[in-house]
């Protein structure tokens, strides 16, 4: 999830939200840009026609997965450093965990994995006379398990329900062991952290706005507000 905003003294600001499924990263996308003036962009998951097809059979269509979504988070960030006044929900760094939890897990095949993470390189690197497309600042929120489920359940995806499939429980489980790891290493831009689990800025205002100023202090701290 990726903000280009233009802010006070007209700094343009480029902020990553990032999270596991039901981390409420939408939910804060929309938070977040209406307190920054800021338009906002969603990943679309509803008119996503291959994600109902990969939590039917995730080891057939892994890659054509990940490549969809590569190209659409792409499309989104050129859009969005022309416009210089937007936001998207989902960050383009965080979908290689996902592949890399597959391939480790047998689901996905290591080869394809490797021209993936080749090709979302090649994309993402600065180039002379072009504007880079790396965030100024991720932020990552934190859930826990029960937090994560209880989301999902919330928000109604049939495809996402453990109801639906048991199995995808082990697998919201596994992908949050992966995040906290990749988190650590992540070096693209500065972060920081969103305790979503103490911080329920969905529904609490209160909760809402110490969300809203640890981002301001943190944005001040960088220099970009």
């Amino acid at each position: 999830m990726f903000y280009i905003l233009c802010l006070r003294k007209s700094v343009i600001q480029v902020i990553v939200l990032s999270g596991p499924i039901g981390a409420g990263k939408s939910s804060l996308t929309s938070i977040l840009a209406e307190h920054l003036g800021t338009q906002a962009f969603y990943e679309g998951v509803d008119n996503n026609p291959v994600l109902p097809l990969y939590y039917k059979d995730m080891k057939r269509y892994t890659f054509l997965l990940n490549t969809y979504l590569l190209n659409h988070r792409l499309a989104q960030i050129n859009q969005a450093v022309q416009e210089k006044n937007s936001v998207s929900d989902r960050s383009i760094y965080e979908d290689a965990l996902f592949f890399k939890m597959n391939v480790d897990s047998k689901i996905a095949d290591p080869t394809e994995f490797k021209i993936y993470d080749d090709l979302l390189e090649n994309m993402m690197e600065d180039t002379p006379g072009n504007p880079s497309k790396k965030p100024d600042l991720l932020i990552y929120i934190h859930v826990s398990l029960d937090t994560m489920l209880a989301r999902i359940k919330k928000r109604g995806r049939s495809f996402e329900q453990i109801s639906t499939d048991p199995g995808l429980k082990d697998y919201y489980a596994r992908l949050l062991k992966y995040y906290e790891p990749w988190y650590e290493h992540y070096d693209a831009s500065p972060k920081m952290m969103i305790d979503g689990n103490k911080l329920d800025f969905v529904t609490n205002m209160g909760a809402q706005q110490e969300v809203l100023n640890e981002i301001d202090d943190k944005l001040h701290q960088i220099g970009n507000l």
